[in-house]
C-alpha cells in the first residue's frame, strides 16, 4: 500500500537531519530525486516540498539506476521489525515501533558511527542540537479532483462549493482542511471557501453577470419597480409576494422583465386586466400582451346585466303550483284520437 504520509516522515526526517548537522536546507540547493509512484507525485507531498524549499524530481519509468539510496535501510526494519510480528491496530503498530527503535534498533551497533549505539549519540550530541518546532504546525491537507457542474458547483464529499462560472465542465483540484477548501485549476487557485460539512456554499459573484443581476432582484426591488409601472403592476406583484415570497419572486421578476419589449403603458394596462379577469398570474399577463388584448372591452355576458340566483332549487321553485293529473284523462284523449282517426 502507497502512502504519502510515510514519504513525508522521510521527507521531515532528513530536513531535520540536514539541520541537526548544521546544514539547513536553502531554497533551490537540494533536489528530491524519486521514481514515478503516486506517492511521489502527490499533491501533498509537493506541497511539503515547496515549503521546505526543496526541488521536485522523478526518475524515469523502469530505470533502475534512478533508485533512491534510502531503501537500504529496507530490509533491515523488515526482517528485524515486521517479521513475525501481529498486530491488532494501528496505535498498536505504533507503540510497538516506538518501543523496537529505542530497544533494538536505537541499541544496536551501527557502523557509520563507528560502532556506537544510535540512542546513546542522538542523546549525547544530537538532542541538544534540534530545532524548536515552529509556532505554527503545518496543516494537512487532502487533495481531490472534481469536474465543474452547470450549476458552476464541486461536490467535495458531501458539500457542493461554487467556483468561477468559465470553469463549468472543466477539471479542478481540490485542496480540502478542517477548516478551508481550495480549488485549484492548471496549478492556480481560483476559489477558497471555508469548510463545510455538508450542505452548500455559493458565492453568488461566481456567476455570469446576467445572472448576479438576477440574484440581486429581491422582492422589495420588484416592489419598487412595479410602484414606477403603474397601480395594477403594483398590485399585481403583491398578490405574487404575498404568500412564498422567495418561491414566487422569479414569477414576480418575470413580471416586471415584460417592461423591457412592451413597455411600461401596455404592462399596466395588461395588469388591470388580469387583476379583472381574477388570475394576476405572470402567465396571464405575458398572454394579454402577447395578443394584444389589453385594451379590448369586456366581452358581453348575454344576461343584459341580471343578477345571478344563488338560492337554490328549493328557493327558486318554492312557490310553483305543480298541477294534479285527473283520473281518466289520458284515456279519453287517447279514445278521442281514435275515433277521428277512423274518421278519416
Amino acid at each position: 500500500m502507497k502512502e504519502t504520509a510515510f514519504v513525508l516522515d522521510a521527507l521531515q526526517m532528513a530536513v531535520w537531519q540536514r539541520d541537526r548537522d548544521q546544514h539547513p536546507v536553502q531554497p533551490g540547493e537540494l533536489i528530491h530525486h524519486s521514481d514515478t509512484g503516486s506517492q511521489y507525485t502527490s499533491f501533498r507531498l509537493a506541497e511539503h516540498l515547496d515549503a521546505a524549499g526543496i526541488a521536485a524530481s522523478i526518475g524515469s519509468v523502469g530505470d533502475a539506476y534512478d533508485k533512491p539510496r534510502v531503501e537500504r535501510p529496507m530490509p533491515y526494519v523488515r526482517d528485524s521489525y515486521w517479521r513475525g510480528r501481529t498486530f491488532t491496530s494501528v496505535d498498536h503498530m505504533q507503540a510497538e515501533a516506538l518501543l523496537w527503535s529505542r530497544n533494538v534498533a536505537g541499541q544496536r551497533q551501527c557502523r557509520p558511527l563507528g560502532g556506537a549505539a544510535p540512542l546513546s549519540v542522538f542523546e549525547t550530541i544530537e538532542a541538544s542540537a534540534l530545532l524548536p518546532l515552529p509556532e505554527a504546525p503545518f496543516v494537512l491537507a487532502r487533495w481531490s479532483k472534481a469536474t465543474v457542474g452547470p450549476d458552476i458547483h464541486v461536490k467535495v464529499g458531501r458539500t457542493l462549493y461554487s467556483v468561477p462560472w468559465k470553469l463549468i465542465g472543466r477539471r479542478v483540484d481540490v485542496r480540502s482542511t478542517a477548516t478551508m477548501v481550495q480549488v485549484f485549476h492548471e496549478g492556480e487557485p481560483v476559489k477558497t471557501h471555508a469548510a463545510l460539512e455538508q450542505g452548500k456554499r455559493t458565492d453568488k459573484n461566481d456567476y455570469p453577470p446576467e445572472k448576479i443581476a438576477f440574484q440581486m432582484r429581491t422582492p422589495i426591488w420588484c416592489r419598487g419597480q412595479a410602484s414606477q409601472v403603474g397601480d395594477a403592476c403594483r398590485q399585481v406583484i403583491d398578490q405574487l409576494l404575498e404568500v412564498n415570497a422567495l418561491y414566487r419572486l422569479r414569477a414576480a421578476q418575470g413580471v416586471l422583465g415584460l417592461r423591457k419589449k412592451y413597455g411600461d403603458t401596455r404592462l399596466e394596462a395588461a395588469c388591470a386586466k388580469a387583476i379583472v379577469v381574477g388570475d394576476p398570474s405572470y402567465r396571464t399577463v405575458k398572454g394579454i400582451l402577447v395578443a394584444g388584448t389589453e385594451t379590448d372591452p369586456e366581452p358581453e355576458t348575454g344576461d343584459a346585466g341580471a343578477s345571478a340566483f344563488l338560492h337554490g332549487p328549493e328557493g327558486l321553485f318554492a312557490d310553483a303550483v305543480i298541477p294534479t293529473q285527473i283520473s281518466g284523462t289520458v284515456g279519453d284523449d287517447q279514445g278521442n284520437g281514435d275515433a277521428e282517426e277512423a274518421a278519416r
